[in-house]
């Protein structure tokens, strides 16, 4: 029996490991593409139609819109980040290496000029902390500057015994650098130097990344990789130079969203599906998340951060910087539920061909009923443990869940859960709905479609 020539698959998957073994076993010889009856010549990458039609009518779509993510990078594109006079104030800082040289242990009496209440009075915060400051052992730690034009200077730093931050011998630290400080009081520490930690944890992330997802988890690797190129280099410079934070946002999120989706899930109709459904996602979330921030009267300037950014740059519009943050923290899982939704609908549509976009919708949202419930569940927990220390401090002062909701602090991140998932829940029957039309629409041409009843009939026959 002669087998069938090999056609194309029109969803993406050649079937190489099938006739592979039909030559190996069938006819006693290798196949033609094949070195033994089990190579394997599997692609799992992304179903692109065959329909040339339908992929001039998503062309027709996505091209006017890359083109115009392109000119607004072109147009916003900052000169650099904006030079200011450091203030000395939390990050506005200059910092330079240091490393623990030595530890002692002191006196706290001797060592420290806390005075303690003239009554004795421990009853505030402040008498509590001035008596422990006079009790116990403190330690004496020499710092050594490791860079910068200071570097090989000393100084020493006392650490309470109550500190949350001990210091240890040898152990890498930050330090911050006042110039205009006295001499003594030049520097000072401020954190562990954490780099080394950090970039292991960094390098075991990658290498299950790649273990697991291999070539696709190298791709997925890259897109991380250009997503923080365009945060960095376009996103947070050209929002510190003046331009309209939401528009910097949908730029620069429009602008990740390609990059990553098509990096990682390949050039096809498939990803085109989950693109529109993202785009169409993220301008719901802009809309209702500019509506109820202006509704609730968020100004975007709640703790120390957001007050020094707006005391540096204050052309900043902070509720603006607020959308911002809420359209990019929606990105990431915005991708995960459309690409989801539409490989779902589309693997549906290879088990069944026959099935149409009514039928295809009905078993994609089933699906998609499911992820709905974990991503939603999943987004509220990962704000709610962002939060966990201002909810517990709420929770310590005993105030009613009318008044925590209230505070703006509180009500700023009700707002950025609520409107993103709405957006996320929008996202499952849009992208579902798109996925549905577009794979039942795919129309092959006459050869391609005796292509395929070819490559049919020679299942069938191999399956006699």
């Amino acid at each position: 029996m002669t087998s069938p020539q090999q056609s194309p698959d029109p969803h993406g998957h050649e079937h190489g490991h099938e006739h592979g073994q039909e030559h190996g076993h069938g006819s006693g010889r290798p196949g033609p593409d094949h070195g033994s009856g089990h190579g394997h010549s599997h692609s799992h990458g992304p179903a692109a139609p065959v329909s040339r039609h339908l992929r001039r009518v998503i062309a027709a779509v996505l091209i006017p819109f890359a083109t115009a993510v392109v000119v607004g990078l072109a147009v916003l594109w900052p000169g650099g980040t904006p030079a200011h006079e450091r203030t000395g104030v939390g990050f506005d800082r200059q910092t330079e290496q240091g490393k623990v040289v030595a530890v002692e242990q002191v006196d706290c009496k001797d060592v420290n000029a806390a005075q303690v209440p003239p009554t004795g009075d421990t009853s505030t915060p402040q008498g509590r902390e001035a008596v422990n400051a006079q009790q116990g052992q403190c330690e004496k730690a020499t710092i050594e500057v490791t860079s910068g034009p200071d570097k090989g200077r000393q100084f020493t730093e006392i650490v309470q015994p109550d500190a949350p931050r001990q210091l240890e011998e040898g152990q890498g630290v930050v330090v911050a650098y006042a110039p205009d400080a006295p001499k003594d009081l030049q520097y000072s520490v401020t954190d562990v130097n954490r780099k080394v930690p950090m970039a292991v944890l960094a390098g075991i992330f990658a290498l299950a990344v790649v273990l697991v997802g291999r070539m696709r988890g190298v791709m997925a690797l890259i897109a991380l990789a250009v997503s923080f190129l365009v945060l960095t280099l376009f996103i947070l410079p050209a929002i510190l130079e003046g331009s309209n934070p939401l528009i910097v946002a949908v730029v620069g999120s429009s602008a990740i969203m390609l990059l990553a989706l098509y990096m990682c899930h390949g050039l096809s109709a498939r990803t085109s599906v989950a693109v529109l459904g993202t785009l169409i996602s993220l301008l719901l979330i802009g809309l209702l998340g500019s509506f109820f921030i202006g509704w609730a009267s968020l100004s975007g300037n709640t703790d120390d951060y957001t007050g020094l950014i707006h005391g540096l740059y204050p052309e900043i519009d902070m509720s603006g910087l607020l959308l911002a943050g809420v359209i990019i923290g929606s990105l990431g899982v915005l991708d995960d539920v459309t690409v989801t939704q539409t490989s779902a609908v589309w693997e549906l549509h290879q088990a069944d061909p026959g099935m149409g976009p009514r039928a295809l919708y009905r078993a994609g949202i089933r699906i998609g009923r499911d992820h709905i419930a974990s991503v939603v569940n999943t987004l509220v927990l990962a704000y709610a443990g962002a939060s966990l220390p201002l909810l517990l401090l709420f929770t310590i002062a005993e105030s009613s869940m009318g008044t925590v909701a209230n505070s703006e602090l509180v009500a700023e991140e009700i707002v950025r859960t609520l409107v993103g998932s709405i957006g996320l829940v929008a996202s499952v029957p849009v992208t579902t709905a798109l996925a549905a039309l577009v794979v039942s629409a795919d129309r092959p041409s006459a050869a391609e479609a005796g292509g395929r009843a070819a490559g049919r009939g020679g299942r069938r026959r191999r399956a006699k």
